[in-house]
């Protein structure tokens, strides 16, 4: 009887060829790769051999539900596939990292623009533009400080008010002069700040 392959056996194939995935099916340079289901340790008797009876998608194709029948000690169990999530980071001045929180910047947004002409999709196209540059950065990371030089450089062209007010605590002003050099500034510009 021949040996049931294993994910050691497979990956190197995997990795000297082009793969892609068709429909439900993976192909490869020369033809189709041929479905394998790796063994995982059943949870009543800990062997490693095991064998899938049924598969389905849940959660809209992002988690895999897979039955399994222990062949050493017949008891069957479930696992689920999921795909891992790198998280998006950003660094603070301090050099902390922290979780990229899309709610939160959002939230920040919202309360800069509170009772002002900004209709909430120029919010959230703000917000995914930030989610963009995390996904194309190589590092999956972005330091606050250029998040918040972007988020105040789109809410400057969208509106003066809601800039200012971002920027009052983004920048944290220590006092009044702070903040009135800022609004001189913008109307140095020649840009209009309307109540």
């Amino acid at each position: 009887m021949s040996r049931r392959r294993t994910h050691a056996d497979l990956v190197p194939a995997l990795r000297s060829s082009s793969v892609s995935v068709h429909g439900s099916r993976l192909t490869a340079l020369g033809g189709p790769i041929p479905r394998y289901s790796f063994s995982v340790k059943c949870p009543f008797c800990a062997a490693v051999d095991d064998r899938v009876v049924d598969s389905r998608e849940s959660r809209e194709g992002e988690v895999i539900r897979r039955r399994r029948e222990c062949t050493a000690c017949g008891r069957r169990f479930t696992s689920y596939e999921t795909i891992e999530e790198i998280p998006y980071m950003v660094v603070k001045n301090d050099g902390r990292r922290e979780r990229f929180d899309r709610n939160k910047l959002r939230m920040g947004l919202a309360k800069a623009c509170e009772k002002r002409p900004v209709p909430p999709i120029e919010l959230d196209r703000i917000v995914d533009e930030i989610e963009s540059l995390l996904h194309d950065s190589e590092e999956r990371e972005l330091a606050t400080s250029r998040v918040g030089a972007i988020v105040m450089e789109r809410l400057r062209e969208l509106d003066k008010v809601a800039y200012v007010r971002f920027a009052s605590v983004y920048r944290k002003f220590e006092d009044v002069d702070e903040f009135l050099h800022e609004l001189k500034n913008l109307i140095g510009r020649g840009e209009k700040v309307t109540p």
